[in-house]
């Protein structure tokens, strides 16, 4: 069973940049896909960004500000968050599925099968 354990959460103003991890143990990270959600206070959770052996994939609202990166090295991926906004204020999320998931399937939290327990991410002046 593979285990992630995210980091790197904090408080940030707005425009400021955080950088999340994702550690991944259990299992060889790039044998996977991995994304990352988020869920708002009162919100449902919603796909952020994934990525696979193809390439990746944005949510539109976070496009051209986050960007999601794997460290075959360290068995671990990151997603790195530019531009910060209020509304990126959500508890993060990473996750795993299957290598084969195929790219219409990637925003589906059912994709997945294995999940972190979340870091909180705070954008506020």
């Amino acid at each position: 069973q593979v285990q992630l354990v995210e980091s790197g959460g904090g408080l940030v103003q707005p425009g400021g940049s955080l950088r999340l991890s994702c550690a991944v143990s259990g299992g060889t990270v790039s044998s996977y896909t991995m994304a990352w959600f988020r869920q708002a206070p009162g919100k449902e959770r919603e796909f952020v960004a994934a990525l696979k052996w193809s390439g990746q994939s944005y949510a539109n609202t976070v496009k051209g500000r986050f960007t999601v990166s794997r460290d075959n090295g360290k068995n671990s991926v990151h997603l790195q968050m530019n531009s910060l906004r209020p509304e990126d204020t959500a508890v993060y999320y990473c996750a795993s599925g299957s290598s084969r998931a195929i790219t219409s399937v990637l925003r589906s939290e059912a994709t997945y099968d294995s999940w972190g327990q979340g870091t909180q991410v705070t954008v506020s002046s």
